[in-house]
């Protein structure tokens, strides 16, 4: 039988300071955790900073969206961490539903809600049912192995242009939502 010839990670990366399988310090566990928690922490007060009082509601009411955003990541990183991809990442709020969200929040049948908490309660309940019909269509296209077939027909030299057209063209349109 041949012998198995192994290759490390550390012997062929000397700046590598470690590998996949193996851990820091607790000391540096901690620092690096803290760090990871404050940049989450930012993205989860800050979303809902901007989007609750254009929603109509006040700030009890954004107080429980970061809370319950939080809440959410904790959960969410506590089922990447175990059942997903096992990488140490945080999963929270993300940046790239703030303008759907704004197309939502500025529809003309939740503006003539005249009494605030109740448009902040239609607005969420129209947010929520749209995030739960995104990501249902992720999921079946993800399981589906749908998105894999077609993905093969797509090179870099032709999205990034559509990429770029459609981020351009929401960007007046995200700055015309909240100004």
């Amino acid at each position: 039988m041949a012998d198995i010839i192994s290759h490390p990670p550390m012997d062929q990366l000397q700046d590598l300071e470690y590998c996949i399988d193996s851990n820091p310090p607790w000391a540096e566990t901690i620092i690096l955790a803290f760090q990871n928690y404050i940049v989450m922490l930012g993205t989860s007060v800050m979303i809902p900073s901007v989007l609750v009082p254009a929603m109509g509601g006040t700030d009890g009411d954004k107080a429980r969206v970061i809370q319950t955003l939080l809440f959410v990541a904790g959960i969410n990183t506590l089922l990447q961490a175990l059942f997903g991809t096992r990488l140490p990442a945080v999963v929270g709020g993300s940046y790239a539903y703030v303008v759907p969200i704004a197309y939502i929040i500025s529809d003309t049948s939740l503006q003539h809600i005249t009494d605030g908490h109740e448009r902040f309660i239609q607005t969420m309940r129209a947010i929520q049912g749209a995030l739960i019909v995104a990501s249902s269509i992720q999921i079946i296209l993800g399981y589906s192995q749908v998105w894999g077939l077609f993905s093969r027909f797509f090179s870099p030299l032709g999205m990034a242009p559509v990429v770029g057209l459609v981020g351009l063209g929401l960007f007046q349109t995200r700055i015309s939502c909240f100004g």
